[in-house]
C-alpha cells in the first residue's frame, strides 16, 4: 500500500514556474514508476509525464521542453518542475504510483496560471 500526497500547487502568472512534489509513504517507493496527470475543468484526465523506477522519463508533447519530472528515492518523493507556464496548464495535478497491477493516486493539487 502506498499513500501519495501532492503539494506545491498555487497561483502563478503566465511565464512563471512551480515545482510540484509527490510524497509517498509505504514501502518500495523506488520500485514504482511515477506519473503526473492533470485534469482541467470539463476535460478528461491526461498524462503529463512519467519516470520509471530506473529513471527513464517521458513527456506529453504539450509539456516537452517546459516541464521536468524527477524523483528522489531517499526522500520517497517525485517532483514535477514546471517552467514557462501557460494559462492552458491550469488544472488539478495528480501523481500516480504504479507497479505491476497496483496503482495508487494522490488527492491532487491545484495549479492556476493567470494571464
Amino acid at each position: 500500500q502506498v499513500q501519495l500526497v501532492e503539494s506545491g500547487g498555487g497561483l502563478v502568472q503566465a511565464g512563471g514556474s512551480l515545482r510540484l512534489s509527490c510524497a509517498a509513504s509505504g514501502s518500495g517507493f523506488s520500485l514504482y514508476s511515477m506519473d503526473w496527470y492533470r485534469q482541467a475543468p470539463g476535460k478528461v484526465r491526461e498524462l503529463v509525464a512519467t519516470i520509471t523506477s530506473g529513471g527513464s522519463t517521458d513527456y506529453a508533447d504539450f509539456v516537452k521542453g517546459r516541464f521536468a519530472i524527477s524523483r528522489n528515492n531517499t526522500k520517497n518523493t517525485a517532483y514535477l518542475q514546471m517552467d514557462s507556464l501557460k494559462t492552458e496548464d491550469t488544472a488539478v495535478y495528480y501523481c500516480r504510483a504504479r507497479r505491476s497491477i497496483y496503482s495508487y493516486w494522490g488527492q491532487g493539487t491545484q495549479v492556476t496560471v493567470s494571464s
